[in-house]
């Protein structure tokens, strides 16, 4: 048998609990998140079917997606849904003895920020959440991925999930990025290419030399919207720069505990001599930062682009796509993409809220004002993230810049919650998703990354960053 693995394959091989015949495999779980959107319905079910939570050390959760981010979080919530949900993962966490990270623990944050930062994500170990973006923590050399309502109380009551295995693609990412083109940048590009049905089957695992250079957020970022390619998962080989940002966080392994487990997740990288089912390779000397125009994350273009016609696609069906988007986002055949002006700014999410985006950003705009008609707001990836900036006066910068500075939680990326676009407001985002009504009923979504929305909140209108002074 070839043994030249893999890293997803060592990942899966691993966690085999069984291969029935003619059926998806089972495979063992290593850290379930939870959240109070997708959970209520499974904790219910397992209620009245008398079942258990099996493992709830392996079990955390937290409240993120419909809470406000203003200072009223902590008060009765006025939304009717909103406050069943949050009071009924309150009731279900303690009723199952599952660690819960509410509005007012420090520890609070969007479940795909929490689990890195406070040590739980690890290299190596399966990892599902009920929200799409769980791939997020393949950065760390875990398999990550989004799962359903009925696959969360199957992990509930299991601690396994039935998976028919995917196959594997590789994407390298060749050369080094240009000042102000960031990871964001590289997996628009990505997606534009291989459109938002590309990854569908596939677990995509990233490589070479950007890819070795980036942060873990960049990693992260990458990762994160793996899932907008169609991909089932992203991952990232773990490295120096893995182990340096994972060391001394809360959950994970000290001392002698930390050096064996450090040996065993530098052999999760793939073989030298493995094969992957696909392979795509990507040259980012000349990546220009990139806009999305229209309503999927696919319909991409760098910031020197133009709008384009349905005429420039063969597809009929890409051409009637350009078309409706067109006609959703007001936007003229044409026009450049820096000629597009701003109602909103959004930095925040899942995909673009750790502290170095903050960093990142609040460089932009120090010592500038926000442009008198543009409403823009920071939303900080979790409460430590929010504290950690305050502590090095990122706040007071974006403060004085004019940016509302506002509490952790999901926010407006997915519009659940208080903070959402008016009908046909115009917003740059730092978030993963442009679809129609996303961010707001007839909301207008510009997916970026945090120095393009930076920059843009400043001029009124997008801007390359690399050419700002």
């Amino acid at each position: 048998m070839d043994e030249n693995l893999t890293m997803f394959e060592k990942i899966w091989r691993k966690h085999i609990v069984s291969e029935p015949t003619n059926q998806p495999s089972i495979l063992y779980i290593d850290l379930h998140l939870v959240h109070e959107v997708t959970s209520p319905q499974a904790f219910e079910s397992l209620r009245l079917n008398k079942r258990e939570v099996r493992r709830p050390d392996l079990t955390i959760a937290t409240i993120d997606h419909n809470i406000t981010t203003d200072d009223t979080r902590t008060q009765v919530i006025k939304d009717e849904i909103a406050r069943k949900q949050v009071e009924t993962i309150r009731e279900n966490c303690k009723e199952n003895d599952i660690e819960l990270f509410d509005v007012w623990d420090n520890e609070q944050g969007i479940v795909h920020v929490i689990g890195p930062e406070q040590g739980y994500t690890q290299p190596g170990m399966t990892i599902v959440c009920g929200d799409s973006h769980t791939s997020t923590h393949g950065a760390f050399g875990a398999l990550a991925f989004g799962i359903g309502t009925s696959e969360v109380e199957h992990v509930l009551a299991t601690q396994t999930l039935r998976q028919r295995k995917p196959k594997t693609l590789k994407v390298d990412f060749k050369g080094t990025l240009a000042k102000g083109v960031t990871a964001k940048d590289m997996i628009l590009k990505l997606i534009g290419q291989i459109g938002t049905a590309g990854g569908t089957g596939y677990v995509i695992e990233y490589s070479g030399e950007v890819i070795q250079d980036l942060s873990m957020e960049g990693r992260m970022t990458i990762c994160n919207m793996s899932i907008e390619g169609g991909a089932r998962a992203g991952m990232i080989a773990p490295d120096k720069i893995t182990f340096d940002w994972m060391k001394g966080r809360n959950k994970v392994p000290k001392g002698k505990e930390w050096d064996k487990s450090v040996k065993e997740w530098k052999q999760l990288k793939t073989d030298n001599k493995a094969k992957f089912d696909s392979y795509i390779e990507l040259n980012c000397d000349n990546l220009e930062p990139y806009v999305s125009w229209g309503t999927n994350p696919s319909q991409v273009l760098p910031i020197s682009g133009v709008i384009p016609s349905p005429d420039d696609f063969k597809e009929m069906l890409d051409a009637q796509s350009c078309q409706n988007a067109l006609e959703y986002m007001g936007l003229n055949i044409g026009s450049k993409i820096t000629d597009i002006k701003l109602d909103r700014v959004f930095i925040g999410s899942c995909t673009n809220a750790r502290i170095t985006d903050l960093r990142s950003a609040a460089s932009i705009v120090e010592g500038k004002k926000v442009n008198n008609n543009v409403r823009a707001q920071v939303m900080p990836g979790s409460t430590l993230t929010k504290l950690q900036a305050e502590k090095e006066g990122i706040d007071k910068i974006f403060k004085s810049a004019g940016f509302e500075w506002r509490e952790s939680g999901c926010s407006m990326c997915l519009g659940m919650n208080p903070d959402i676009l008016s009908p046909k407001e115009r917003c740059a985002s730092t978030s993963n998703r442009n679809f129609e009504g996303r961010q707001g009923k007839d909301g207008r979504t510009h997916l970026v990354s945090p120095e393009m929305a930076a920059a843009a909140a400043i001029e009124g209108h997008f801007v390359d960053v690399r050419d700002w002074k």
